[in-house]
């Protein structure tokens, strides 16, 4: 497993993270494994020499982090070789101020995250989403002072508009606030909008671009094929994915992984990750596994060479897609 520097910051992740938002409860989703079934996909991980683990207070409504924290506990991986990255923005109650990225919501959500997490720092604490009924000084004051009580070491950023992230990293500046060390953004080879402005952002910025959904949630594994039943639970119950994922030249694009995968005489995802992975700018992934191939297939798509012939290929098809997942 290689490591990389995440952005402008001198924190070393794994080439591979991974998503832990398939660990909680089933009872939120049926496709979630819960604690026992989540434990060997934690050591897995860990075998494979993963050291980066994202998870947020919305997923399994809290009870993520609390898997992730006992899981990396039992498997007694020290604190100082994780890199555990959680979130905040997204409801934890249903008064109006347990939402957001105001301070108040962040000053009880960040204890709430460490007590569940039973951690006394987080390495990567990101907004999970743009938050328009705050100011961005606001939010960035309040991600200040957690570095300054040594609650957060870095922070980071998800989905959200290329100017309004541009406008937070010179608000960050202006004030001489800490500034984002990286973006989780919605990436992948069937939408590659983020290629437009936010990538050549988060290059030309030096922030780390760790995407989320880089399989499209199994489509580009070629678990939704166009007229015959899906084939496992999430493609089957996961309408998130049947909503962003559906036009023609999505399918077009996942014949071509198919092809190409058929030829070098290994599997879809591993075309469709070293696909990603060939990217400039791209960290690390954010995987999802809920099957022990998933996680192999991950870690051997790191071995996938592509020619510009074949990246070329595999990109024709695209079409563009309205603005998805911010």
């Amino acid at each position: 497993m290689d490591f990389v520097c995440l952005g402008n910051s001198g924190l070393k992740v794994s080439r591979l993270c991974l998503g832990c938002m398939s660990y909680g409860s089933s009872k939120t989703r049926a496709w979630i494994l819960d604690e026992d079934a989540a434990l060997p996909f934690y050591q897995q991980a860990i075998e494979a020499g993963i050291n980066f683990f994202d998870t947020a207070d919305l997923y399994s409504q809290g009870m993520s982090e609390e898997v992730t924290g006992r899981a990396l506990k039992k498997l007694g991986v020290p604190r100082e070789q994780a890199v555990i990255g959680t979130k905040v923005f997204c409801p934890t109650g249903t008064s109006p101020n347990e939402r957001g990225t105001s301070k108040k919501h962040i000053r009880h959500a960040i204890d709430a995250s460490l007590r569940r997490l039973g951690l006394d720092y987080i390495d990567l604490y990101q907004i999970h989403r743009y938050d328009h009924s705050t100011p961005m000084e606001e939010t960035l004051e309040a991600l200040a002072d957690l570095i300054k009580q040594g609650k957060v070491l870095y922070i980071g950023a998800s989905s959200m508009a290329a100017w309004q992230f541009a406008k937070f990293l010179s608000v960050a500046k202006a004030n001489s606030f800490p500034r984002f060390v990286s973006m989780q953004n919605h990436y992948n080879l069937v939408y590659r909008e983020e290629e437009r402005e936010m990538i050549p952002l988060c290059r030309e910025e030096n922030v780390g671009i760790i995407p989320w959904s880089p399989l499209a949630r199994g489509f580009l594994a070629g678990n939704r094929p166009r007229s015959a039943e899906a084939e496992t639970v999430r493609a089957k119950t996961d309408a998130s994915a049947q909503r962003l994922y559906s036009q023609e030249s999505d399918y077009e694009v996942v014949d071509r992984v198919i092809d190409l995968a058929k030829k070098r005489g290994v599997s879809n995802a591993q075309i469709a990750l070293a696909w990603m992975l060939h990217k400039p700018g791209i960290t690390s992934p954010i995987i999802g596994a809920t099957k022990p191939h998933h996680l192999q297939e991950a870690v051997k798509a790191l071995e996938v060479r592509l020619t510009q012939e074949d990246i070329g290929y595999l990109e024709e098809p695209y079409q563009p897609h309205r603005v998805l997942g911010i």
